[in-house]
């Protein structure tokens, strides 16, 4: 028999000590943690066997505090290639790249594993999970690297798989859960040390349509209810358009990045490439 894909609700996903701190603007609003993520003239480039070869040029672009951002455009467009730079992965080699005002170019070393593992959250399009591992150890690794105690990880593992709806299948291994289930473990292991950036690469690129929308679905919970900064890569438009903003990269450079609004058209613009919850397309 199959593996079949069920159907599971989501939870408010519980602080690790205590609440997380909230502020309120003008219009009542709560806001959280998020962090701006602000890039100014990068530039990045590989080297390939004829010479270097450019991948990002010149991207200047603000996701603010909070943002909910998608970054979209053909393959080989240099989506992937700026997830990394704010994620830490890869070095900035020319501009200026800010998150939460601190210089991601100068980190390094300890700072720069700090920033790796409490400030940024990954969620990847393969998952990443350990095959060896059942959902639970999956996610307590990430706390165990942190140097949280075994009572404590033990106790914020159990919180966040049932927050994903994961916890009837915390002892099973990843090849005994469907794709929707791996990645529901996946987003519980990148938020195990509460960050306040998620960063999720094609986090739908290996789902149905139906697990896709759970997925997503769960992300914007999380981001809605914690108040944490999220942008997501992504091939599909009408993704895309469930953010509050779109960056649109192409051959290396962003083509549109409308600055984010706040009524119920924030994701429209006049671009055409570019489509909104407003847009009517899905």
């Amino acid at each position: 028999m199959g593996i079949v894909h069920r159907r599971v609700p989501v939870r408010p996903v519980p602080p690790i000590d205590a609440p997380r701190s909230t502020r309120s603007d003008a219009g009542g609003m709560l806001h959280g943690d998020g962090l701006a993520v602000v890039g100014n003239a990068l530039a990045h480039r590989y080297e390939g066997p004829s010479g270097p070869v450019p991948v990002l040029v010149d991207v200047t672009f603000t996701v603010p505090r909070d943002g909910y951002a998608a970054l979209v455009g053909p393959s080989g467009a240099g989506k992937t290639t700026l997830l990394s730079l704010i994620g830490g992965l890869e070095q900035v080699q020319s501009g200026t790249l800010e998150v939460g005002g601190q210089d991601v170019a100068s980190l390094e070393g300890d700072g720069l594993a700090a920033y790796r593992r409490s400030t940024v959250g990954f969620i990847f399009q393969n998952f990443g999970l350990l095959e060896a591992l059942t959902a639970a150890e999956n996610v307590e690794l990430a706390a165990t690297l942190a140097g949280d105690r075994a009572g404590a990880r033990q106790r914020r593992t159990a919180e966040l798989l049932d927050a994903v709806g994961m916890a009837p299948r915390a002892a099973h291994r990843p090849g005994a859960l469907s794709g929707g289930e791996r990645q529901r473990v996946a987003i519980a292991r990148a938020l195990v040390n509460s960050p306040r950036l998620i960063l999720a690469d094609e986090p739908t690129g290996n789902l149905d349509a139906d697990t896709s929308d759970e997925v997503m679905h769960l992300l914007e919970s999380l981001h809605r209810d914690r108040g944490c900064t999220l942008m997501v890569v992504t091939h599909d438009r009408a993704l895309a358009g469930r953010a509050t903003q779109q960056l649109v990269l192409d051959r290396g450079r962003i083509t549109s990045a409308p600055t984010p609004a706040t009524g119920p058209s924030a994701a429209e613009s006049s671009d055409p490439r570019v489509t909104g919850p407003g847009s009517g397309r899905r």
